[in-house]
């Protein structure tokens, strides 16, 4: 089983990021996720580095593991998002990891980019993905959604194959529909709780019938908030709510099982189970919100290949 780790948040300067991420490879983590596409200052005055121009910078700095960072759909033009995706897989063949969706901010009005409403999102993300799909085809490729306007478009040089895959991140109908359309992989947008990611798998299921797909052909990741250090009760869900605002519905007794806090030994074990239970390709160890001492701290006690 492969293994990933998220350092998200914007908690991290430059320097310390660049560490963390060798040492992930260092110790045989196979994917970094690092902040993707963002419009403002986070909670704090702290420096928030452009997600693609760090994912590159990475790449550059590594060898081996796989940099994936999230592309937000109204923050680029479907061409340009197929360009810049394929130029990176002829430089770095292997090493970008393609993940989008649709984002929720409301700051993106401050940077003169729209606010719609998350069904016209989920359309804008689907008729984009088309779009990418067939500019890694070679295709030429002319189009007149209600989102995406293309004449002509064609992008060189193309991925080998014609194809890259790719990653959503999605939870509800109908982004999964989005899942079943054209994802190789889902990013299950839940905490590791069966129930929750048991009825969006059934959803998943629903939508690929549709699409006439096995839904085992498409693979699964979850992050799994992991502190690999005696954090109380009150303090593991303080920092998870802190850093998952968008879960604060889910109550505390539902939430508990699926926070992976302790000893180290204990914190492998358990996302051992988690992966088996929720059927997932990668585990992806999430220290966001973490600075460089304890992400470092819980990153080297949980080395990922003890873990395969």
């Amino acid at each position: 089983m492969k293994w990933g780790v998220a350092f998200t948040w914007h908690c991290l300067a430059w320097e310390d990021l660049l560490e963390l991420v060798a040492r992930a490879e260092a110790l045989g983590y196979d994917t970094a996720y690092v902040d993707g596409d963002v419009t403002q200052l986070s909670r704090r005055e702290v420096d928030v580095l452009d997600g693609w121009t760090a994912t590159t910078a990475l790449i550059a700095r590594t060898q081996r593991i796989r940099i994936a960072s999230i592309r937000l759909v109204q923050h680029w033009n479907a061409a340009r998002l197929a360009q810049v995706a394929a130029t990176a897989e002829r430089i770095a063949p292997g090493r970008h990891h393609f993940f989008a969706s649709i984002g929720d901010r409301p700051e993106d009005r401050a940077w003169g980019l729209p606010l719609l409403s998350a069904s016209d999102r989920v359309a804008w993300l689907d008729e984009t993905l088309d779009a990418v799909r067939a500019l890694w085809r070679g295709e030429s490729v002319t189009c007149s959604g209600r989102f995406v306007a293309l004449e002509g478009a064609r992008v060189r040089p193309v991925p080998p194959g014609g194809r890259l895959p790719i990653e959503v991140g999605a939870k509800g109908a109908r982004l999964l529909a989005v899942v079943a359309r054209h994802a190789d992989v889902w990013n299950v947008n839940w905490p590791a709780i069966p129930a929750r990611v048991g009825a969006s798998a059934a959803e998943l299921a629903r939508a690929c019938k549709l699409e006439r797909r096995p839904p085992e052909a498409i693979r699964r990741r979850l992050w799994i908030f992991t502190r690999a250090e005696p954090l109380s009760r009150p303090e593991a869900f303080a920092e998870f709510r802190r850093w998952n605002p968008w879960f604060r519905d889910i109550p505390d007794a539902e939430l508990a099982p699926a926070l992976v806090v302790g000893k180290p030994a204990e914190c492998r074990a358990r996302i051992a189970e988690l992966a088996a239970d929720l059927d997932l390709e990668m585990p992806v160890v999430d220290l966001s919100g973490l600075g460089a001492a304890r992400a470092r701290n819980t990153l080297e006690s949980l080395p990922a290949g003890e873990l395969r």
